[in-house]
């Protein structure tokens, strides 16, 4: 007897160690390597493209050496197979923060597979000169341990409509320790700040700061005419729907590329105007530019305290609603942060589109791709307005940038950024560039310049914001008002400088794909704190359409 029981013991504690592989069971794996290649040829082939901003002059960053973002985490990858890559793939990509949270207490899934996923993943494009796509700047290296921690805890109560465990990547201009904050230039390169509000309303959600994503240098507030997703930092930021052919938008182009080629489950973008709108269209994602106040901006390198936000950007609107809940808070640092309450999943989820009331531009209507969401959201039983709005210049919008940005990015280097940050004004950083232009400012820093030649005074800038919000304003109101409307479809971002002045929110959505396959979207815009409508019409919208599909090389 006793040696039967002997030998079942043994049976039971073999079988328990199969269960728990360990990294001795497993081959270590072939540690992938960037090279850097000869961009000759795919420089010129950008000369042939009609939109002067894809020129190129270089694809990747002359400082950062890809290799390096990502070895600190080799070590945890060692023993993650191209093999255990494959068998995640049906249960982590495409799909919405609920369907993994459900994976994930199910057993399916775990927090530190969800995250080891993600890191291969962006490796193996990010490594590939055929397929990179620049969007990634830095990687958290605790990010693995993080997810393992999580992995300790009882998952059975964990709402599958929260951020728990959640890889998230930001646009590298949100501070969050242990990673630099580079505003894409290289003056901040060794900028190693404390979290911004946001990222620690993320960390006390216990999301996963998955790392830092690649942006328009200084948030495109640096160049004219340049291209549109450039960094010195991270290099050219390239659509995953085409790669070196159609812009990736700005200034979130990495926040906007990461979502689309699924390296993270949600990221994080910033808009000025258009930052957010233009990248999420590009990429066809959805994105979330709030009410300003809405979010904080504590702690986030600035062009201007009076039109900045920070905005969640992710695959679909329900994602869009979770993050914006995970964000929310008063941050008294934050003059323009006010309290709010947050959206409503399940009214967002029950809304319909019968009876709803949307004003369309007619001009638009000449796109085939809005003419059809617009017939779509029609037949959807939503009452249809046609508008033929007076063309309405916004002058002295450029003045708000440039005075709002002198005196505001040397109030953030002060409070916010690293000590070993040497420069303090505009005009600091403008003379550093000019020590080493071709790596510091391959295509100049016109806009940088021109703000140092703004002699607006306090008193004038008052006076054109005022000015710009009233006929911003006006230019929503006379239709919203009129026709009792819920919200303005415009297309992209077409609308993002007046949504920007008038401090209304906009969402956008996947509408379609032009013949050549450029991703499109439609834009839905209110007035201020609708956010929980907005997301609620851009949730009907997204059901009845469907349109959003990932790019065929990045499946």
């Amino acid at each position: 007897m006793y040696r039967i029981i002997s030998v079942l013991i043994t049976i039971s504690l073999f079988s328990s160690c199969k269960k728990e592989t360990t990294p001795e069971l497993i081959a270590k794996q072939h540690r992938v390597t960037w090279k850097p290649y000869d961009e000759l040829e795919d420089l010129k082939a950008t000369l042939d493209l009609e939109q002067s901003r894809m020129h190129l002059k270089l694809v990747n960053s002359k400082v950062l050496d890809k290799n390096k973002i990502w070895k600190s985490l080799e070590s945890e990858l060692d023993y993650f197979s191209e093999e255990d890559y494959n068998t995640l793939k049906p249960l982590i990509l495409e799909k919405d923060i609920s369907s993994l949270q459900t994976s994930i207490k199910q057993g399916e899934l775990t927090y530190e597979k969800l995250v080891l996923f993600y890191l291969y993943r962006i490796r193996k494009y990010e490594s590939d000169n055929k397929l990179s796509l620049n969007s990634i700047i830095a990687l958290n290296p605790l990010v693995v341990k993080q997810a393992r921690e999580f992995d300790k805890n009882d998952k059975s109560n964990i709402d599958i409509h929260s951020v728990y465990g959640i890889p998230i990547l930001l646009k590298d201009n949100i501070n969050a320790k242990g990673m630099p904050t580079t505003a894409g230039a290289i003056v901040l390169q060794n900028n190693n700040a404390e979290n911004a509000f946001i990222t620690n309303r993320l960390l006390e959600k216990k999301a996963l700061l998955l790392g830092k994503t690649n942006l328009s240098e200084w948030a495109y507030f640096f160049c004219s005419g340049c291209p549109v997703e450039y960094s010195a930092v991270g290099g050219q930021t390239m659509n995953p729907y085409g790669r070196m052919v159609f812009e990736s938008g700005g200034s979130s182009s990495g926040s906007g590329a990461v979502v689309a080629a699924n390296f993270c489950v949600a990221a994080i973008g910033t808009e000025t105007s258009g930052s957010i709108l233009s990248p999420s269209s590009q990429n066809s994602v959805v994105g979330l530019k709030p009410t300003i106040g809405v979010f904080s901006r504590s702690g986030i390198v600035p062009i201007s305290s009076t039109l900045d936000t920070p905005g969640p950007m992710t695959k679909s609107v329900i994602d869009n609603a979770i993050l914006y809940n995970a964000f929310l808070g008063k941050d008294t640092s934050d003059s323009a942060s006010v309290q709010v309450k947050t959206v409503s999943l399940s009214e967002i989820t029950n809304t319909n589109l019968v009876g709803k009331k949307f004003g369309v531009l007619k001009a638009y209507l000449k796109d085939s791709l809005y003419a059809g969401a617009v017939k779509n959201i029609k037949n959807s039983g939503a009452e249809i307005f046609e508008l033929e709005p007076k063309n309405t210049d916004l002058p002295g919008f450029l003045t708000i940038l440039n005075i709002d940005m002198k005196h505001d990015l040397p109030q953030y280097i002060a409070n916010y950024a690293s000590d070993s940050i040497a420069i303090k004004t505009i005009e600091d950083i403008i003379t550093f560039n000019q020590q080493d232009s071709l790596i510091r400012m391959p295509y100049g820093q016109a806009l940088l310049e021109g703000i140092m030649s703004d002699s607006t005074t306090t008193k004038e800038l008052k006076t054109i914001k005022e000015n710009l919000k009233s006929v911003s304003r006006n230019y929503f109101d006379t239709h919203l008002d009129k026709h009792n409307l819920d919200a303005i479809l415009s297309i992209n971002n077409y609308h993002a400088g007046y949504a920007a002045v008038a401090k209304y929110p906009a969402v956008t959505v996947p509408m379609g794909y032009t013949d050549k396959g450029e991703p499109k979207s439609l834009t839905f815009i209110a007035k201020s704190f609708s956010e929980n409508k907005l997301l609620a019409l851009a949730f009907a919208y997204e059901r009845i359409s469907k349109e959003r599909r990932a790019p065929l090389k990045y499946n």
